[in-house]
């Protein structure tokens, strides 16, 4: 598909985000007012409750945009969500005839701040990406043993805290916890020392359900996609995670872009998981390519000081698809909800430039990556600013999901020192 022409002349740049191809949704609010949803075109902000409001979008009997965010929408299914696309797309597209109507509704984003685009109803982080599972499982168990027994037949997960999710541009604090090195005889409370990202994915839930659902319907429940970054205090996790799991180590905060790239502006860059190792049981199977080509980049920048490109990969290094992951989560029959974020776990590809987590780049620590700046790093300083960037390029036109971006603060004084 090649670029679709606008009347929003920024929208018809090959390089800008937003093109009428992508439409993504977002919330936003300028001089102190109410958050409201607004859809992204070009340089532009379309306010949908403005429009709404105007008549110039009717979808139900009820309003779907009085809200601060997009899960009154999710909820109204797939033929609804077609059709707020279409009608976008007419009214946006070049020669539309309700330019005069549309033009007075749009804001432009440079005054706009960007909120939370939906409700988070539930969290579950995966554990699907093989690049990321073999090089962590290297590092604590060696090679010959560095994936689980169960990691090539299932999509491995966590129920983590929907509240820990934040959009981009919050700050995020370093966490205290329990920390105990290989050499220690006891844990001891302290700030977490050894502070990572996860470069991630996150598909939201559309469709709610009440039981198993196929892989094919999973993917149609899907409504839309988000960079996702999985802060994660590595220490933390080193000493509390046996037996089952993460668990305070990944509750600092996840942070999610501001705009929802919905599946149809994906459709053009769909592609094939890898190669399976091991036949998946038939529930799992997949049933076309359910993955999207998108390149994926990972800054770090010193407080004050220029940003150094730390990594680069790809979604399609993905073993599991969020089809899949959303799958497996519905077979005991646990109910899945409108809203519900899945984070893809973390995007490593092969190479070590493109491992999407420090604790890769920096083998655990041993190998430190020094920056542009000078500057070594083996895992985040207190005011680094980590930015996560995604991007598919189609013919004449690319699709951007906004930057994920989040700086560290220093940990509070010690919250129990009496």
């Amino acid at each position: 598909m090649p670029l679709l022409k606008s009347w929003v002349a920024s929208a018809n740049d090959a390089n800008h985000p937003f093109p009428l191809n992508n439409l993504p949704y977002g919330v936003f609010s300028v001089d102190g007012d109410d958050p409201r949803c607004g859809v992204a075109i070009g340089d532009m902000i379309l306010d949908m409750q403005a429009a709404e409001e105007a008549g110039l979008v009717q979808l139900s009997d009820a309003p779907l945009f009085d809200v601060p965010y997009w899960n009154d929408l999710m909820e109204e299914g797939p033929a609804v969500w077609a059709a707020l696309r279409a009608r976008l797309t007419a009214l946006l597209s070049e020669g539309a005839a309700g330019q005069d109507m549309v033009e007075p509704l749009l804001v432009p984003a440079v005054d706009a701040e960007l909120h939370m685009p939906f409700a988070v109803s539930e969290y579950t982080d995966f554990y699907a990406g093989k690049n990321h599972a073999f090089n962590v499982g290297t590092m604590f168990r060696g090679p010959e043993n560095a994936l689980p027994p169960n990691w090539l037949h299932i999509p491995i997960g966590y129920n983590g805290r929907a509240s820990s999710v934040v959009v981009s541009g919050t700050d995020v604090r370093r966490p205290w916890g329990q920390l105990k090195g290989p050499n220690d005889d006891k844990p001891r409370w302290a700030p977490c020392a050894r502070f990572d990202i996860e470069l991630e994915m996150g598909a939201i839930v559309g469709t709610p359900s009440e039981g198993p659902i196929s892989v094919q319907e999973a993917d149609d429940h899907i409504f839309g996609y988000v960079l996702l970054n999985d802060w994660s205090a590595r220490d933390i996790q080193a000493w509390e995670y046996q037996p089952l799991g993460p668990f305070q180590a990944k509750a600092t905060a996840n942070s999610v872009s501001p705009w929802i790239v919905t599946k149809p502006a994906l459709e053009p860059f769909r592609c094939d998981t890898p190669e399976r190792e091991v036949e998946l049981l038939d529930h799992l199977k997949d049933c076309g390519p359910m993955l999207y080509d998108i390149d994926l980049e990972v800054t770090m920048a010193p407080e004050g000081k220029s940003a150094t490109t730390i990594a680069r990969t790809n979604y399609k290094e993905m073993y599991y698809s969020a089809a899949q992951q959303l799958a497996h989560h519905s077979t005991s029959g646990c109910p899945m909800n409108a809203g519900d974020l899945l984070g893809s776990g973390t995007i490593s590809g092969a190479t070590k430039e493109s491992r999407g987590s420090l604790l890769e780049l920096s083998w655990g620590g041993k190998e430190p990556i020094t920056l542009e700046t000078g500057e070594e790093r083996s895992f985040i300083a207190d005011g680094d600013t980590l930015t996560l960037k995604g991007v598919a390029k189609g013919d004449g036109y690319t699709i951007g999901f906004g930057d994920c971006k989040g700086t560290v603060l220093p940990a509070l004084e010690d919250p129990y020192a009496r």
